[in-house]
């Protein structure tokens, strides 16, 4: 485990600040900044050092081929979006696509949630121009507001404080609902029912009906259905405003080791994965389970070169690669990097997000996604890992419990024109929840034929 060696890894830590860090906002008042990270810096952690080991051992299984891995939620979280209902609705949604999958499976999935920390996101300009008005990107509810005027987008470190509220209240829901009660299987399974009741998904009906018959046999044998109404459910986001994961990161009484309490899981993204950078140097120096996005444009030397970074002693569950290269590209750019980190021994976890290859303009003038290319996607990440022999051991989708009309195309066939009737996303667009199930029992079928 890449962690540091020097007598106070605070220090340590603290000494990667001065690299260079891509996709940070600009600051206008630094005393407003240095009180925000002050106040981070002396607020409980979000989440607990114990349980980013757990998430670790649980990754492993997935690393050896053991489990599956469910990552998903907003692209983009707002603060006015953390309410209860929403919350419960993101849930419920990984939930019932977590019980089809197992079922295909026939392993554990591993749930991750996109939530408690999604609230920065990175920007291809730091400046955007709406008729001849020129003011700073919207980079996330963290850092600016995204109406467009100039006090809104003004970055502003008091959000900072404000994130960590949210996330924390976030945690909180999220755990009861999932040891409440409200994760319990045979609801879930209902709910399931109720998806194929549509006519539209009548198609996923048979392998609903397998699932049905499975439960019956559980039930049958005497199964201990009060132990599934709970679960387990791991919270992951982006590392990527440095100002607010450093102060968030303290140092475990039981091993002096340093963890990044803001979630269990973060990811370092396609932009900011530079190997002299300060994001990459801050994942080698946390003991939480850590990913790296990985396009069709990446160098292999260059991913070999991470692996070394962070994780130089080969922990299985440390380290995922999270590969998101189009549906157009994948088949091509992704056997030559599987072949080559397999061949270096690195227990590497391969996810696919079949989102952010597959971001288009509609005609209508949209950021759009087209179902049928997310899926090819996942189905190309599936075609590729099975000729190689190895392990397809995730998905890391975009989504949200609620009928948004934001990607085109599924069984409900949401078209160019209906993407107006309720486009929600700040940033870029997610499946709704019908997609969301369509897309699990899609899946469920590739894990049952793998």
């Amino acid at each position: 485990m890449s962690t540091s060696t020097a007598s106070d890894p605070l220090q340590a830590l603290a000494a990667g600040a001065d690299l260079p860090a891509a996709q940070q906002p600009v600051w206008p008042d630094r005393d407003a900044l240095e009180s925000a990270v002050g106040t981070l810096a002396s607020y409980p952690p979000l989440v607990f050092a114990g349980e980013c080991d757990v998430l670790r051992d649980r990754m492993a299984a997935v690393s050896r081929g053991e489990a599956f891995v469910l990552q998903g939620g907003d692209c983009a979280e707002t603060f006015d979006s953390a309410t209860a209902d929403n919350i419960r609705d993101r849930v419920k949604t990984i939930l019932q696509m977590a019980a089809v999958l197992t079922y295909g499976a026939s392993m554990p999935v591993v749930k991750v949630g996109r939530m408690a920390g999604q609230y920065a996101k990175p920007r291809s300009s730091d400046e955007e121009t709406r008729e001849g008005v020129t003011l700073p990107a919207y980079r996330g509810d963290m850092v600016n507001a995204y109406e467009f005027d100039e006090a809104s987008r003004t970055p502003d470190p008091a959000r900072l404080v404000r994130a960590y509220h949210a996330s924390s209240a976030t945690l909180n829901l999220v755990r009861a609902f999932t040891t409440g009660g409200f994760a319990d299987l045979r609801h879930v399974h209902d709910w399931n029912k109720g998806f194929v009741g549509n006519a539209a998904f009548a198609r996923y009906e048979r392998l609903a009906k397998d699932i049905d018959k499975a439960m019956r046999f559980m039930n049958a044998c005497g199964a201990d259905f009060e132990a599934m109404k709970a679960t387990e459910f791991f919270s992951a986001h982006e590392a990527l405003l440095l100002d607010y994961e450093r102060p968030l990161t303290r140092v475990d009484s039981r091993t002096g080791h340093l963890y990044d309490t803001s979630g269990h899981f973060v990811w370092v993204g396609e932009r900011t994965r530079d190997l002299d950078g300060a994001h990459l140097d801050f994942v080698s120096k946390v003991h939480n389970p850590v990913g790296v996005k990985v396009s069709a444009n990446a160098e292999i030397d260059d991913l070999l070169r991470i692996i070394d970074l962070v994780d130089p002693d080969r922990t299985p569950g440390r380290l995922t690669f999270i590969t998101r290269m189009g549906a157009g590209r994948i088949r091509e750019a992704l056997p030559a990097i599987v072949e080559k980190v397999t061949a270096s021994g690195a227990p590497v976890t391969w996810v696919c997000d079949p989102m952010h290859g597959n971001t288009f303009s509609s005609s209508s003038g949209f950021k759009t996604r087209d179902f049928e290319d997310v899926v090819d996607e996942v189905r190309g990440f599936f075609e590729v890992h099975q000729g190689l022999g190895t392990h397809p051991g995730g998905i890391h989708v975009e989504l949200t419990g609620n009928d948004v009309t934001e990607c085109i195309g599924g069984s409900e066939k949401i078209l160019d024109a209906d993407l107006g009737t309720r486009y929600e996303s700040v940033c870029d667009p997610r499946l709704n929840h019908q997609q969301s199930l369509e897309l699990a029992f899609l899946v469920a079928e590739m894990l049952a034929q793998d």
